[in-house]
């Protein structure tokens, strides 16, 4: 093989080979805004991603908290609820994506990693332990109250800055699916009697 073949052959091997251990300086941090031409000012696009990723911290701790009861609830309703839990687990992974491109959309930096989010979310973390499922519930129902009370709030204050693009994600999107997965789990609390009127 010519001197250049070899040179090139080697060349090709090493052009393969991953380079891997990679590390630099951020291209952005975290709690910051780049331009994003959307019509909207800085400092209002600073308060709306500060505002989502608190939101998103907590749909990521609720999101985890419907696998956690799917995967341990227990009784004689175990199919249908480790069904609607992993359903109810579904709309939220859904809401978590929403809320991440928003906060994207937006110039900003996302939150995503589990240590991260454990320090950021006000969703109250059950013990790492089985528990029944009306205290599955509860949880689930607290976490929903203050998930959702936040968002109404907040979706008001997006519409006074001219945010309606996060309003219409805090209402159309977050408070409808909230308030939805609330009504089917409070009516698992109801204590009404099965067999006789």
């Amino acid at each position: 093989m010519a001197k250049s073949a070899k040179s090139a052959a080697r060349s090709n091997t090493r052009s393969a080979a991953p380079v891997d251990h990679q590390r630099s300086s951020p291209t952005q941090k975290y709690g910051t805004v780049v331009h994003m031409p959307v019509g909207l000012s800085e400092s209002v696009r600073l308060w709306s991603v500060t505002v989502l990723n608190q939101l998103l911290a907590d749909h990521i701790a609720i999101r985890d908290m419907y696998k956690k009861h799917h995967w341990q609830v227990s009784g004689p309703t175990f199919y249908s609820i480790h069904l609607l839990f992993d359903k109810h687990y579904g709309e939220q992974a859904e809401l978590v994506d929403t809320i991440a491109e928003r906060i994207q959309m937006l110039g900003g930096v996302t939150i995503a990693m589990a240590g991260d989010v454990a320090k950021l979310t006000r969703v109250v973390a059950p013990p790492m332990d089985r528990e029944s499922l009306p205290v599955q519930i509860s949880r689930l129902l607290e976490a929903h109250e203050l998930i959702v009370k936040d968002a109404r709030t907040k979706a008001s204050q997006a519409s006074d800055k001219g945010d309606e693009g996060t309003n219409d994600l805090l209402i159309s999107d977050v408070v409808r699916t909230h308030e939805a997965q609330v009504w089917f789990l409070a009516e698992h609390l109801v204590d009404a009697p099965t067999n006789k009127a």
